[in-house]
């Protein structure tokens, strides 16, 4: 069944490696989250995330890693508090079209950005994606690596790399997302993505990462890849339009 399918997928992400990495979905940010529900939260918004987009998604986007602007508050990969909350000039999603009979909450306390937080990949994703004519159930974000991995001097409030060892962790969610949305197009956002999905066997169209200063590239390449669905959809309706 399609929802048992997602709770295990859930389960998996329980295994996160130990250190500077942080598990939206299971652990609680006692410094920056509103309270001891958050984590059940995400997990609900991320839970009618996937649901929404099973058996209708037909391009997948994976990214490096959970970032602390984006899925580190939402519980979903590049989408940022405003954009789940409707606060993003630049992306206009319903709630409808993000969910499945699920209502967005942000997890960060206010006083730590009151509008909640806003991530430029994020943005930049949904907006390139939205102004394609892709519609949102049509299309679905993840990370190679699915967790975030901070900067431990820094603390929550940071990003890094994750190391190899860490990324190798991630591998069997990779996979298990992967046959969850088993796409014909698999996008990948930067070399880290690209050589995560490669030691998968899975050979993904290569775009530029659209943060530092690869948007305009980003959504040059992207255009090309959503172009082809489209071509694929209008042939495919020809063809049913001959019997």
């Amino acid at each position: 069944m399609p929802g048992e399918s997602v709770e295990h997928f859930l389960e998996l992400l329980k295994g996160s490696p130990p250190g500077a990495v942080f598990n939206p979905w299971w652990q609680v940010d006692k410094e920056n989250d509103v309270g001891p529900r958050a984590p059940r939260i995400r997990r609900e918004q991320l839970r009618g995330y996937l649901a929404k987009r099973l058996g209708q998604a037909q391009l997948t986007l994976i990214g490096e890693a959970l970032g602390y602007r984006g899925g580190h508050f939402t519980g979903i990969p590049m989408t940022s508090e405003r954009i789940l909350l409707g606060r993003n000039k630049d992306v206009a999603i319903e709630a409808k079209l993000l969910f499945s009979d699920v209502t967005p909450q942000r997890t960060s306390k206010p006083q730590k950005c009151r509008d909640g937080f806003s991530e430029p990949t994020a943005t930049i994703v949904w907006n390139t994606l939205s102004q394609l004519g892709l519609p949102p159930e049509q299309f679905v974000l993840w990370n190679a690596f699915p967790w975030h991995s901070f900067n431990r001097h820094r603390g929550m409030l940071s990003n890094r790399m994750p190391t190899k060892p860490e990324r190798a962790v991630g591998l069997p969610a990779l996979k298990a997302f992967l046959s969850l949305f088993p796409c014909e197009e698999v996008v990948a956002l930067g070399r880290i993505a690209s050589r995560q999905l490669a030691d998968l066997n899975v050979e993904p169209h290569y775009v530029r990462h659209p943060a530092s200063g690869g948007a305009k590239l980003f959504r040059r390449q992207i255009a090309k890849i959503v172009e082809k669905i489209d071509s694929a959809k209008s042939h495919s309706v020809r063809a049913v339009g001959r019997y």
